[in-house]
């Protein structure tokens, strides 16, 4: 089960420019090597998980919102690389529960 509202900070932190803070361990978040898109990876039940924001130049539904303003960060598990949540301006909605 993945920690929303821990999703939530981390989401609010890496979007808002400082550093990304996780039970009192405090990361500098980086750019990726390709797209340049802001990212931090953070622990969370055990595994590790990578907060990235989105890419406004995709064509998803999520590139749109970003293009439209809104603040979008998707939630990608590392040991698997499977995409499990993504946070629109804070609000968290797990991948296959209704987003």
């Amino acid at each position: 089960m993945l920690d929303l509202e821990l999703m939530k900070s981390v989401a609010t932190q890496l979007m808002g420019g400082g550093e990304v803070s996780v039970e009192g361990k405090s990361t500098k978040p980086e750019r990726t090597s390709y797209q340049r898109l802001k990212t931090v990876k953070f622990a969370m039940d055990g595994g590790e998980y990578q907060a990235i924001a989105q890419n406004a130049e995709k064509p998803s539904r999520w590139g749109q919102l970003a293009r439209d303003g809104h603040k979008v960060v998707q939630f990608r598990e590392v040991a698997t690389g499977k995409y499990v949540a993504v946070a629109v301006d804070g609000e968290v909605k797990e991948y296959g529960r209704g987003a």
